[in-house]
């Protein structure tokens, strides 16, 4: 089997390439990579160019290279990863999320289409559902309800794909996982960011009262879903992702902060992010139900390793962590000041 996977450099990327090429039997890949500020060839150390791995550095909004590889490769399958991911991000310039999210999806498709790619599978997120209330948990019929530039990129992009099955016949599968976590992921996010902090004794940041609630889904879990719907999701098809496991933000900090023996202290309530989203929920039965996939790692297990590969990977995370990584915190976080009562008042949250 011949594998076209984007942004296989990137966090759930490089952890899917990893397990495939860890697999008994594993298929070609070639992996696409722009090499923006999450992309990271570091993720894929042990992965050696060869019979079964191709690393090709480029866009996928670059239609002719796109073209070039699915005519030159020849894939059973294109797997989409590649996309600009962080809300916050999105908020300061949405830009880059619509021009990869849509743009990129588009071409790619594009070139499944003109070469009848026999599968096509599509990366999204729990986002797109917008926040619930309790107990209210999305199924995949579930209106779509983005918040932030992000979401609303992806559900477009969601919708983009779902049109080239319906009109032109393009075997695409949409999977919606919920928030993922575990080794090499940038630490923008709330746990690699919080953990990576916390070593370091720098504040914790937490948005508003740190309420939100989200649902945690281990990397290696999720990847092993994708292989699931790769082999036997049916086409048309969305599948929904989840780990199972609701927190709120707050006691996902507290537990970070128990794990790694940093002071409570450290915690500082900041402004919450424009349009925060207060509680996404999904329920997974259709992928259990269809493929006999489960999440297999408990939220503690995962985050016991998760803290265990940045304690051992600290030159990694000083790598990644400095240039644009520090103007962008700087950016985030300087001059968020907190609207809680009994915080004492507003706190600088200094650069790490």
């Amino acid at each position: 089997m011949k594998l076209l996977v984007t942004g296989g450099a990137g966090f759930i990327g490089s952890a899917f390439v990893r397990l495939l090429v860890g697999s008994p039997d594993p298929p070609r890949i070639v992996n696409l990579d722009k090499l923006t500020y999450a992309g990271n060839l570091e993720n894929l150390q042990g992965v050696a160019e060869g019979a079964h791995y191709r690393f090709v550095h480029g866009d996928i909004c670059d239609a002719a290279l796109v073209d070039a590889l699915v005519t030159d490769e020849k894939p059973d399958a294109i797997v989409h990863f590649a996309a600009e991911s962080h809300v916050d991000r999105s908020i300061f310039s949405p830009s880059p999320a619509f021009e990869t999210n849509l743009r990129g999806t588009f071409t790619l498709l594009e070139a499944a289409r003109a070469h009848q790619v026999p599968r096509f599978v599509h990366i999204s997120t729990d986002e797109v559902y917008g926040s619930l209330e309790p107990p209210l948990e999305a199924d995949e019929t579930f209106p779509l309800n983005p918040s932030s530039p992000y979401s609303a990129s992806k559900a477009g992009s969601d919708l983009l794909a779902r049109s080239y099955f319906t009109t032109y016949r393009v075997p695409v599968v949409i999977t919606r996982a919920s928030n993922n976590y575990g080794p090499c992921q940038f630490p923008e996010k709330l746990l690699p960011l919080m953990i990576s902090n916390a070593l370091e004794g720098q504040p914790l940041p937490v948005y508003g009262d740190g309420q939100q609630v989200r649902d945690w889904l281990y990397v290696e879990d999720h990847c092993r879903a994708i292989r699931a719907v790769l082999g036997k999701g049916r086409e048309g098809e969305i599948y929904n992702i989840g780990g199972s496991r609701s927190l709120p933000n707050l006691e996902v900090v507290q537990k970070i902060v128990a794990a790694t023996g940093a002071a409570e202290s450290l915690i500082r309530y900041v402004e919450d992010r424009p349009g925060h989203d207060r509680r996404y929920a999904l329920s997974s039965a259709k992928i259990m139900r269809e493929t006999g996939w489960t999440p297999l790692t408990s939220f503690e297990d995962g985050l016991a390793r998760t803290i265990d590969w940045y304690r051992r990977n600290a030159v990694w995370v000083e790598r990644v962590k400095s240039g644009e990584y520090r103007s962008y915190y700087a950016r985030n976080y300087d001059n968020r000041e907190s609207e809680l009562r009994g915080t004492g008042g507003a706190r600088r949250v200094p650069k790490p």
